[in-house]
């Protein structure tokens, strides 16, 4: 019998019963912020609605590791940038994207780093932009706690208020769901590929 993406409530009732779950979502929501361009929501908002009992925990624990994660990607800009700044740049977007995140911080500055940390896109160039640029570090990590916070405890705020309704809603339309995450994101990575 064909595996089915309408399968992932048994998938994650497995992964809300292994002891490691926590710690895979957090090393899952660090890997987001630091590398994988997939939003971590495609793994949240599942699990919250088939366990809404653990829905602050998740929401928790995935803010943890994209915090981390920050303070990681802030102190790789403030080290290597100087050093490794071409490699390190073309890794996390390229020049044009840094260049284009370096004029939004010097003139948005917070503002910028928040609207950047509330939508589903990477955050990578805006931490080395901030670490590079010397921008402060306790203003940085304020933004990210406060961008990425609305966004993991808003999840858990809309399981909290939608509950039964959003769980059948994903269960029947889980499938198109998946199909159009998988082609957005090649089409994303070829996007990334053409010069």
């Amino acid at each position: 019998m064909p595996l089915k993406l309408t399968s992932a409530g048994a998938w994650l009732d497995r992964l809300d019963k292994s002891p490691h779950a926590l710690w895979l979502l957090f090393v899952a929501s660090m890997m987001e912020t630091l590398i994988v361009p997939i939003p971590i929501e495609a793994i949240l908002i599942p699990w919250m609605l088939c366990h809404p009992y653990r829905k602050w925990t998740i929401a928790s624990v995935a803010l943890a590791g994209n915090l981390t994660a920050a303070v990681l990607g802030y102190h790789l800009g403030v080290l290597a940038m100087g050093h490794w700044g071409d490699a390190v740049i073309g890794l996390f977007g390229g020049q044009a994207a840094y260049e284009d995140f370096q004029v939004h911080l010097q003139q948005d500055g917070f503002m910028a780093l928040l609207a950047v940390g509330l939508v589903p896109i990477p955050f990578q160039t805006a931490m080395l932009v901030a670490g590079a640029s010397g921008y402060s570090f306790v203003m940085f990590m304020l933004a990210a706690m406060l961008a990425r916070g609305a966004r993991h405890f808003g999840l858990a705020i809309l399981v909290a208020l939608l509950g039964d309704a959003a769980l059948h809603l994903w269960k029947r339309y889980s499938t198109p769901i998946g199909l159009i995450g998988v082609v957005l994101f090649g089409v994303w990575i070829w996007f990334q590929g053409m010069p």
